[in-house]
């Protein structure tokens, strides 16, 4: 069932995505054009190009980011911490024998900030491949890039756990849940994109973890002026703001 939810999810955001609707919008104009249906034409370019240029000038993903990231503070105060977990998704496959990181890296910085200002706590990389062409078998490269990072950074990999067959925020909490099997008391730091802590905040409550603290990072989020050209990035911050209110939703509804 697990294995049904993730491919249907990832189906759906394929088809719900910006990027989709600017594409069926070109699709059906071209349609329209080939087969002579030239009002149909106009009114599916002029549609499109409407959708490209609020997408461009509106920074409606921007705040829609900034709204998710406001629920949990940054910074939080701490006091003794057991463990930190950190969700994979800021890292891609090594390259020439060096970890690398893109969007999200931060999380990387934070948490290994937390592990020298707290040197008896455990460390726990959580996340295995989120790409559909994974579903029944997911590879372990992402983790490697972060063993790698770890491991150059001078922890000792005795605190180092690695979690990899995760596909999705809910797998992250149940596997890794499975895995550490933390004590009633303990006190676990998450860290993850701030934009993300609130589905994966709750998913690792539902799924039985108990003293977690958020430690949210990857700031994302901004309000800029109301009208300002900047399709890409707008684009890309209104794809992130879907997917993760649209995914509370899907996650709400399935009990995730």
């Amino acid at each position: 069932m697990d294995t049904v939810f993730f491919i249907l999810s990832k189906l759906a955001w394929a088809l719900l995505k910006p990027e989709t609707w600017i594409l069926i919008g070109v699709g059906l104009t071209c349609l329209a054009a080939w087969f002579g249906r030239l009002r149909a034409a106009r009114l599916w370019s002029a549609l499109t190009l409407g959708l490209v240029l609020a997408i461009g000038v509106i920074p409606i993903g921007g705040r829609m980011v900034m709204s998710l990231e406001q629920r949990y503070p940054a910074n939080p105060p701490l006091g003794q911490v057991d463990g930190i977990i950190v969700l994979g998704g800021g890292e891609r496959p090594p390259r020439f024998g060096q970890p690398q990181v893109g969007e999200g890296g931060e999380r990387y910085i934070e948490t290994l900030s937390l592990a020298l200002r707290h040197p008896e706590a455990r460390v726990i990389y959580v996340g295995g491949s989120g790409a559909l062409k994974d579903a029944l078998d997911a590879p372990r490269v992402h983790a490697r890039s972060a063993r790698l990072f770890f491991e150059r950074t001078g922890l000792d990999p005795e605190r180092l756990t690695f979690e990899t067959a995760s596909r999705n925020t809910a797998e992250n909490a149940v596997l890794s849940l499975e895995m550490v099997q933390p004590q009633p008391g303990q006190s676990w730091v998450l860290v993850t994109s701030a934009f993300h802590m609130p589905r994966a905040l709750r998913s690792f409550e539902r799924a039985g973890w108990t003293g977690i603290v958020p430690w949210p990072a990857d700031f994302r989020g901004r309000k800029g002026p109301p009208l300002d050209w900047d399709l890409t990035q707008n684009l890309d911050l209104l794809g992130v703001g879907l997917r993760e209110y649209i995914g509370l939703f899907a996650y709400g509804v399935t009990g995730r």
